[in-house]
């Protein structure tokens, strides 16, 4: 059997309804499992039970989606040993100064320079969207109220260039899910089709490119326009009856007490795990090359990166860089081995909820193989949808579902169960599927309400919740308008 026909539908369907309804991703995914394995014993709903606990035991026989379920949790740990060493705050500290310098040299364009910085802080830091987030508004939020710069402004400015930075900067927890998922499909080269996505990744670039032009030339719409005339003539960064969410709130992990804030204990691991990713691309693909002597060396090394196992790759460098961090504070004599070992288990219990996340991603992505829920939607589709509208329609979808459940890894996890088996049945180009599920995930994550991304954006800037989500959303549906439309156009010249 191809397919089990309309019930092929329902594990899909009931995660996606019950995710809107409920705003639990987890219960829906497991429920979803459960009623597809059920569908396929026969309705027998004891055996169906049993088979779903089963699936969920099977999704680590793949090696790659138990690398990646460990790399993502030990992003946790290395996270805890950066803020907890003081990285981070010798990062702001660092910035600051920095900014303090251009404020002397440039006074009279300030404001415009303030908010460029702010901008390329963010697109710097692309290991992890909520550290992004917490490191602009921290760093910035004083700056802008001192500049009469409207705290929506920072809450636009600092969600804008988070999850878009970390989908297009893939070397983090982001892009190994993203392959896990990938691999979770069938598809056996998940990096080289990752590549290929990203220029079609339309909408991360929009919105970060809208923030730009924003604050060059000074143009705001809608929401922000009068929030920024507030902040001019009245002086008031934030509106009379506001409710701003202080970021003191969230800062999970604070810089162990008697130790020097330093840049190098953020940025020394930081720039280790980016390093040896590449590396652990090379290595794991060097063995399946076909060395000849009238190859050149570079195209060696790229044809290596293609054939590399990128879940190899990324536990490589999270556990290189997590063993250069111990080192370092350890020379430094911040932590004991005690404290590290205890710091190392508290930052992959802080990401538990993230493993679980992604051990019912890749279940229902097997899930929704095994019924051939691919195979029937692209039946159906053919016969009133052309093959050209599916990049389209799979964008507006998943803009949907993001923004009604507010996480983008969730949208991933059940549409691209769906979408790439539908485009191989229908011959439409796998990187530029993947693009549009991942496009249309993020936007969710950008300008959903109930976005963790936009709530820690309200909270890191000190801004009033509702007033952040109005005066960015004008932008981000700008963005998805044209993002959208560039997928209608793409999808006729495929």
């Amino acid at each position: 059997m191809e397919h089990y026909g309309i019930w092929s539908l329902l594990p899909p369907l009931i995660a996606i309804f019950l995710a809107m309804k409920t705003r639990q991703v987890f219960i829906s995914l497991f429920l979803g499992i459960w009623i597809g394995w059920v569908v396929i014993n026969g309705w027998n709903f004891f055996d169906g039970t049993l088979a779903s606990i089963e699936a969920l035991v099977n999704v680590f026989k793949e090696p790659g989606n138990t690398r990646t379920i460990m790399f993502s949790s030990l992003v946790g740990a290395l996270i805890a040993y950066i803020q907890r060493s003081g990285g981070v705050d010798g990062f702001i500290r660092y910035i600051n100064k920095f900014l303090k310098y251009v404020e002397k040299r440039h006074a009279g364009n300030s404001r415009r320079t303030v908010q460029l910085l702010a901008w390329a802080t963010g697109v710097a830091i692309f290991v992890e969207s909520s550290i992004n987030v917490l490191t602009v508004g921290s760093i910035f939020r004083p700056i802008f109220d001192r500049l009469k710069i409207p705290r929506e402004k920072l809450a636009y400015i600092a969600d804008s260039i988070s999850a878009p930075t970390c989908i297009l900067i893939p070397l983090n927890a982001w892009g190994a899910y993203i392959m896990g998922l990938l691999l979770a499909q069938g598809l056996t080269d998940p990096f080289r089709i990752m590549l290929e996505a990203y220029p079609l990744n339309f909408y991360p670039f929009l919105a970060m490119g809208a923030v730009l032009i924003v604050i060059i030339f000074q143009k705001d719409i809608g929401p922000m326009k009068k929030a920024e005339k507030r902040a001019r003539e009245e002086g008031k960064v934030l509106a009379d009856d506001a409710t701003p969410m202080m970021s003191d709130e969230i800062v999970s992990l604070e810089r162990k007490q008697g130790v020097l804030p330093k840049a190098r204990n953020m940025l020394v691991p930081i720039a280790t795990m980016v390093f040896m990713m590449p590396v652990g691309l090379i290595y794991s693909g060097w063995g399946q090359l076909e060395t000849r002597s009238d190859i050149p060396f570079t195209t060696l090394l790229f044809e290596a990166i293609g054939k590399g196992s990128g879940s190899k790759a990324v536990l490589w460098a999270v556990l290189t860089a997590l063993l250069v961090a111990a080192i370092l504070y350890r020379t430094q004599k911040i932590f004991k081995l005690q404290e590290l070992i205890d710091l190392l288990f508290k930052g992959v219990g802080g990401l538990i909820p993230l493993a679980l996340l992604m051990m019912l991603a890749f279940a229902i992505g097997s899930l929704c193989r095994e019924l051939g829920t691919g195979m029937y939607v692209a039946e159906i589709a053919k016969a009133w949808l052309s093959p050209h509208l599916v990049p389209f329609i799979i964008f507006v979808v998943s803009c949907f579902i993001a923004f009604s459940t507010g996480t983008s890894w969730g949208t991933f996890a059940i549409m691209m169960a769906v979408a790439i088996p539908m485009a191989q049945a229908m011959d439409v180009s796998i990187p530029l599927t993947v693009a549009a599920v991942l496009g249309g995930g993020v936007f969710g994550d950008h300008c959903s309400p109930i976005s963790d991304t936009t709530i820690i954006s309200s909270m890191a800037s000190a801004s009033d919740h509702i007033d952040h989500v109005k005066t960015q959303l004008p932008y981000a549906l700008i963005a998805g308008a044209i993002a959208a439309f560039f997928y209608l156009v793409i999808g006729f010249i495929e």
